[in-house]
């Protein structure tokens, strides 16, 4: 068989699928090459696997051009980087600066301070994870434990006991959303991927995370039961509690997480309204009688209006003013202090950014050389679940390479042609399943298993487990209340 007659199957693409993947792993896992370099290769090398005379590059007219073969690959993957950093670069940006903000006002410990007092010391661990849960929505899982672990630290020298309790509640309420909310990078990106409105999948990811959380909760307590470590040494000075007059008011602690989400909310909310009001076919009573109660005219205007701060970059600038506002006020910082401030996060947040475009380049790539349609081909005529496929596909990439955010990107890339097929599920569930998928399976090829283990003071063999026992428990059971809800709630499918 002729090398043009092996690349021309419909099948081919799982080849090309396969070889790239293997690459990642390969690369990142053994020859520790950085995640931008071997994505950006990986999508290049699809690419000449895919080994096509040509490639319909879009131009930046809107106009489709023919490019000729490894030109149209550079091309591609150049254009697959671009698309993915125009959705994600702000909203990344500015969710950096409100984590730093949250960090340094003292609005962090405000919450978790609250959240103590709420459910008292004896529930110290319930505390810590939702505490963790509300405010790693907009900062990411490694600044939030390091932000959270000598919290746990303290609690647990105060009261001789529970140590592994209070790690573990901390880590799981972050992962979570580290998984299934934007701002965080994969999210972000798997929002614009599988076209799925912004404020249903914030909803959705904050509202399918709780019984898991719940469930994870459980498991910190058999964990906790079964483990006898203590962080050493006494008290030090950043873990003796800073008075009450010196931290933010709780309201001001929480506005610049919760106000974003109430605009995005109040954006998509605007959206179900003008579907249920206009759409052929699909109108609803209610939606109709308020628009028509408005005006059309007056309707639209008011809707222009809540979908521009409804709008996730401007909803998290909000977020960021109103932070920044609450550190000035609170430490009397200088603006020449808050550049310093500033530049570490936004730098860091570049180079997520760059990763995370990589990531999108190579999704884009797989999309354009065909792997969606030559799955959906293989699995013609079988009774094959989207959700439980797309939850595999991310899974087994993620116990293969160790990145979460790369088998989000990974699997988004490769499902999403197969969205509108008669396998057809509603864009959010699959959004769900592949966010559960790649929280599966942290081991030692996992950054976050060291950063578990190192900063929280456990051995390998402790962090694998409580950690890693604990991600596979969060991932199974969010698939399992995913395909629950998918069979209660079978939404339609947008078209």
């Amino acid at each position: 068989m002729s090398l043009q007659s092996l690349t021309s199957s419909p099948y081919w693409p799982l080849a090309v699928l396969l070889i790239s993947v293997l690459f990642i792993i390969l690369a990142i896992a053994k020859f520790r090459m950085h995640a931008f370099v071997a994505l950006i290769s990986a999508s290049l090398i699809a690419g000449v696997v895919a080994n096509k005379e040509t490639w319909d590059v879009v131009q930046k007219d809107g106009q489709t051009k023919s490019v000729p073969g490894l030109v149209g690959v550079v091309e591609l993957t150049a254009k697959g980087l671009g698309d993915t950093a125009r959705d994600i670069a702000i909203s990344i940006a500015f969710a950096s600066i409100i984590g730093m903000c949250l960090m340094e006002s003292g609005a962090a410990d405000k919450v978790v301070r609250r959240f103590l007092a709420f459910f008292g010391y004896k529930n110290a661990g319930w505390a810590l994870l939702w505490s963790t849960y509300l405010l790693s929505i907009p900062i990411f899982f490694d600044t939030m434990f390091m932000l959270m672990v000598p919290l746990a630290q303290a609690l647990a020298r105060r009261t001789g006991k529970d140590y592994m309790l209070f790690a573990m509640c901390t880590a799981c309420g972050g992962v979570i959303t580290h998984s299934m909310t934007i701002p965080h990078p994969g999210p972000l990106a798997m929002v614009d991927e599988l076209q799925v409105d912004t404020g249903l999948s914030l909803v959705a990811g904050l509202l399918g995370g709780l019984i898991p959380a719940v469930v994870g909760y459980y498991f910190c307590v058999w964990a906790n039961s079964r483990s006898t470590t203590m962080p050493t040494g006494s008290l030090n000075a950043n873990e003796v509690e800073v008075e009450e007059s010196k931290l933010p008011s709780f309201l001001a602690s929480v506005m610049p997480v919760i106000l974003p989400i109430i605009l995005i909310g109040f954006s998509s909310l605007m959206q179900i309204i003008a579907n249920g009001a206009f759409k052929d076919g699909a109108k609803i009573a209610w939606c109709e009688s308020l628009v028509n109660a408005l005006g059309a005219d007056q309707f639209n205007n008011i809707r222009g209006l809540i979908d521009f701060f409804g709008h996730k970059n401007i909803a998290l600038l909000i977020g960021a003013g109103i932070s920044v506002l609450v550190l000035l006020r609170q430490k009397g910082v200088s603006l020449h202090g808050l550049e310093r401030l500033i530049g570490p996060p936004l730098e860091t947040a570049g180079m997520i950014i760059l990763i995370t475009s990589a990531g999108g380049a190579f999704g884009f790539m797989l999309r354009t050389v065909g792997v969606g349609t030559a799955v959906e081909n293989l699995a013609q005529g079988r009774e094959i679940n989207l959700i439980i496929l797309a939850w595999c596909v991310a899974s087994v990439i993620r116990v293969a390479q160790g990145s979460a955010t790369v088998a989000i990107l990974t699997t988004a890339g490769m499902v999403k042609g197969m969205l509108d097929s008669s396998m057809g599920v509603h864009p959010v569930y699959i959004y769900l399943a592949i966010g559960w998928g790649a929280m599966f399976g942290s081991w030692m090829n996992d950054s976050g298993f060291w950063v578990v283990s190192r900063l929280g003071g456990f051995t390998q063999k402790e962090t694998l487990q409580s950690w890693s026992i604990m991600l596979c428990v969060l991932s199974l059971t969010g698939l399992i209340t995913t395909l629950i809800a998918s069979w209660i709630l079978p939404l339609s499918i947008p078209t």
